[in-house]
């Protein structure tokens, strides 16, 4: 019984030696694993720049590269310190169209337009909107275009007014900051609760749940909605 009991005990003492040397070169395999993962990330940090330069690139092939011109004076605060932007982009079943702009870094003055590289007859254009993919239609809209969404708004030309290419989903938008404001500068509460409607009118819409009518009208020609489903007639 003694001599069972020794082998018995020999074996465990065998076994904790065979642990803690097997322990040891565990570690630097975990140490090695925790390197591998280290050296991944940055492999990861440096194709996403590759991605986001590889967009910038796109972009920038798409239209020519702005022309800047520093230092002029601006029409509200007479500051020194405004910008003008001159840039040129190829719009498919549009044609080449000018985009301007004019930003102060003093009074945030900003003022901004499109025009067509070639003349074209005042015009008006009508969607229906009544799907999701809609919001993917391209828009162009200039500052002496009148923009109508027939129950809902309109943005009218003026000196406030800007000019954008956007698509429809853009110009709901842009319709939505509109109403917003309408509805926190309201006292009246039933105003308010008109302009929430609205706001929840302009969200089912993009999402596809009901159907709308986008009309642009625009008598420099320099407007248009680029579809198959448009409706483009003479203003």
């Amino acid at each position: 019984m003694g001599e069972k009991k020794k082998s018995a005990k020999a074996k465990k003492e065998k076994a904790k030696e065979a642990k803690a040397k097997k322990e040891p070169e565990e570690e630097p395999k975990k140490e090695a694993k925790q390197e591998e993962a280290k050296a991944v990330e940055p492999k990861k940090e440096a194709k996403a720049v590759e991605g986001a330069k590889a967009a910038e690139s796109k972009e920038a092939a798409e239209g020519e590269a702005p022309s800047l011109i520093k230092g002029e004076e601006c029409p509200i605060c007479h500051n020194k310190t405004l910008t003008l932007t001159e840039s040129m982009t190829d719009i498919p079943f549009f044609g080449k169209t000018y985009l301007f702009s004019m930003n102060c870094s003093s009074c945030g003055y900003h003022k901004a337009d499109v025009e067509a590289d070639e003349s074209k007859e005042p015009c008006k254009y009508t969607l229906d909107i009544d799907s999701e993919e809609d919001m993917k239609i391209r828009v162009v809209k200039s500052s002496n275009a009148t923009v109508k969404i027939p129950h809902v708004g309109s943005i009218e030309p003026g000196e406030a007014s800007n000019g954008y290419i956007t698509n429809v989903e853009g110009v709901l938008q842009r319709m939505k900051k509109i109403i917003e404001v309408l509805r926190d500068d309201s006292e009246d509460d039933e105003d308010k609760k008109k302009a929430k409607n609205l706001l929840k009118k302009l969200l089912r819409v993009m999402w596809g749940q009901e159907k709308l009518k986008l009309i642009i009208e625009d008598p420099s020609g320099n407007s248009a909605i680029i579809s198959e489903k448009v409706v483009k007639s003479k203003l």
